[in-house]
């Protein structure tokens, strides 16, 4: 988490910088659409503190009060991150849609086109990066930080190009609809992190997860391993519960039963890519499994093996036997 947190202190600190650039920009050229991307550079800033309180809240252990932990706050972070987005992006169409109706001079853009390319360069940098670290650490709260600085590094290539055209051109009412566009398309950004946040927050079923436990589990499946069924993934930060039933050969006695569990949580914790705590529910098999039954040799079959099922997404995540199911 440490790391993490200097990540983030990093991403502030040029966050900050390329602020003070950016309404420097505006003081000399008096353009609204660079006033919109100095805008924007606040909410970055804003939400930059945010995530990283909520870094620092979710390495904190578990409680009493709080038994899988506090990793959940990083969706809570990514809604706050969201919702300052679409704020920043309405506050943005607003104001421009006023200036088109009541224009104001623009001067020095060269040199106001100068910075904003700078500063989207440095977004784009520094976006990537965070993208990278929150790959590595699995961290949402990064990831949507480095989205949202790279959301902001495009929307630069486009106040560049508009303002460009306002240069060679001379029509200064183009700054207003470049603004206008620019806020639609931050609304939009906003929305889609927020979007993240409340599927995570609800619940969401994690298929990317999902789909990598049961590659994993099919890759390295042992004939004693009958039957998978109502595998559930929650993602509380960087940590992932999940549950599932797991149907073993009923004469198996229960300490061979712990002995299969715990080889099932070995294997997906050390295969997969994120932490991951494994709740199964072991049942025994009845003679309606023995038809798709792996077990060699299995003295109590009531009929020879005749099916073979692949576990997959679909199968795997009902809430019923296979011999139950139409896939």
């Amino acid at each position: 988490m440490q790391t993490q947190k200097k990540v983030i202190l990093l991403s502030l600190a040029i966050g900050i910088l390329l602020m003070l650039a950016k309404f420097t920009a505006y003081f000399i050229t008096s353009s609204n659409s660079i006033l919109t991307d100095a805008a924007e550079s606040i909410v970055n800033i804003l939400a930059g503190l945010f995530a990283f309180y909520s870094i620092y809240l979710a390495a904190q252990p578990r409680d009493v009060n709080h038994p899988y932990g506090h990793g959940k706050v990083e969706f809570f972070s990514v809604f706050i991150e969201g919702s300052l987005v679409m704020l920043a992006g309405i506050l943005i169409s607003f104001k421009s849609v006023y200036n088109l109706y009541y224009p104001h001079e623009i001067s020095d853009l060269q040199d106001g086109i100068a910075i904003v390319a700078v500063s989207g360069l440095i977004n784009f940098v520094l976006g990537y990066y965070l993208v990278r670290q929150s790959k590595k650490f699995n961290s949402l709260t990064l990831y949507a930080d480095g989205k949202h600085l790279q959301v902001d590094a495009y929307t630069s290539v486009g106040l560049v190009s508009g303002l460009v055209l306002i240069y060679l051109t001379g029509l200064n009412y183009l700054d207003s609809i470049l603004s206008i566009l620019i806020g639609l398309y931050i609304i939009y950004s906003g929305y889609k992190l927020v979007r993240k946040s409340v599927s995570g927050l609800m619940d969401e079923s994690d298929f990317d997860t999902a789909d990598e436990i049961i590659a994993i589990i099919n890759s390295h499946r042992k004939d004693s391993w009958i039957d998978m069924h109502n595998l559930r993934t929650q993602r509380y930060g960087t940590d992932i519960h999940i549950d599932c039933h797991l149907t073993l050969p009923y004469y198996f006695d229960l300490n061979k039963v712990h002995e299969e569990v715990s080889e099932v949580d070995k294997l997906v914790n050390h295969k997969g890519s994120s932490n991951t705590e494994f709740f199964i529910h072991a049942d025994p098999c009845i003679p309606e499994c023995c038809h798709y039954c792996r077990m060699p040799a299995c003295v109590v079959r009531s009929e020879p093996k005749s099916k073979d099922f692949l576990w997959t997404r679909d199968n795997v995540t009902k809430n019923q036997k296979h011999f139950n199911s139409d896939v």
